[in-house]
């Protein structure tokens, strides 16, 4: 495994049959470990090869952020990936508390990598690289469904310092695929594929890495439906990472769900701002008049959230925590 990696997620579980396993494995391996809890977690938390803050101990932290940062919401694990800046992280990983890594998850990654590369495709439905099913993620715009497949390039070197990972047997669709379609589903072991300018696809942060100069694309809102978080992220994200000449990998699975109780009529009305907005939240990101260069990342970081709250995408909360996120990370050389 790289040098300096860490391994964040955020639960409200008691030490389950995956953080124990990730624990087990991030010994193994030599990755640190981070879970943050909230305020539904348990009052004991006892994991070895497990670093867990609760809430307690996250309001001790020296961050802008914990100020204001809401509980009881998906976005706690943003102190989580300022955790691991302030202790050296060379690497992020995350996933889930429902999802077990395989062993590849363990092996090391490189910011380049060999991939079908593709641009100006508009909305592409990556998961259909890598099945003949029927299929669809989370957050992919409805409207493009039956869009025809771009055709695949030939392989090359591709920059990519965020790379999404695949799941199998449950994997992260949304609740009108859940509802309407079978499950299970595992993907093809394929060639990676990488998005790059003018190509649309939403990833999520159940199984993806991310490089130090990427960083400050971790943000998670926490002024939106928890269904868009991860998604509403990966297009600003997306956008940003334009500016930087910087394109996304989507890679074969190497984790396996085993999905936590959800309810599915719950879970659709959560992600009803994302069928209705989607399309139209990267219409207008694509259409920001943005700076290129890595000099310019949280700049446009801030640019692409004043977007959406002055839109009403989010809500206007979120401004004054993407700021303290933003003057935390450049504290941390980030």
């Amino acid at each position: 495994m790289n040098k300096n990696t860490f391994l964040v997620i955020t639960s409200i579980s008691a030490p389950n049959a995956v953080l124990k396993d990730c624990a087990d494995q991030s010994v193994a391996n030599g990755v640190n470990f981070v879970v943050m809890g909230d305020t539904k977690s348990p009052a004991q938390f006892d994991l070895p090869g497990c670093d867990f803050w609760d809430i307690d101990r996250q309001l001790g932290l020296p961050f802008s952020l914990v100020n204001d940062l809401p509980t009881r919401h998906y976005g706690r694990k943003n102190l989580g990936y300022l955790v691991a800046m302030q202790q050296g992280a060379e690497v992020i990983l995350e996933t889930d508390d429902d999802n077990y890594p395989r062993a590849p998850f363990w092996e090391s990654r490189e910011h380049t990598q060999q991939a079908h590369g593709l641009t100006q495709t508009g909305w592409t439905n990556v998961y259909k690289y890598f099945t003949d099913i029927h299929i669809w993620p989370r957050g992919y715009a409805l409207e493009h469904l039956h869009d025809p497949l771009p055709e695949l390039p030939g392989l090359t070197d591709v920059l990519c310092p965020i790379q999404q990972g695949l799941a199998d047997e449950n994997p992260d669709v949304d609740a009108i695929y859940r509802l309407t379609l079978p499950l299970p589903v595992s993907f093809e072991q394929r060639d990676s594929v990488a998005l790059g300018n003018g190509a649309w696809c939403a990833f999520n942060s159940q199984n993806t890495t991310w490089f130090p100069e990427a960083f400050p694309l971790l943000y998670l809102p926490s002024h939106c439906s928890f269904r868009m978080t991860d998604i509403w992220r990966s297009y600003v994200a997306q956008r940003v990472a334009w500016t930087c000449g910087w394109s996304i990998l989507f890679h074969k699975a190497t984790v396996w769900q085993e999905r936590n109780e959800h309810n599915l009529m719950r879970d659709f009305e959560d992600e009803v701002s994302g069928y209705t907005q989607n399309l139209q939240i990267c219409r207008d990101l694509a259409d920001l008049d943005l700076p290129l260069g890595t000099e310019n990342i949280h700049a446009n970081v801030l640019r692409c959230y004043q977007l959406l709250t002055e839109k009403n995408y989010v809500g206007k909360a979120e401004m004054p925590l993407v700021e303290a996120w933003i003057s935390d990370i450049q504290k941390l050389g980030f």
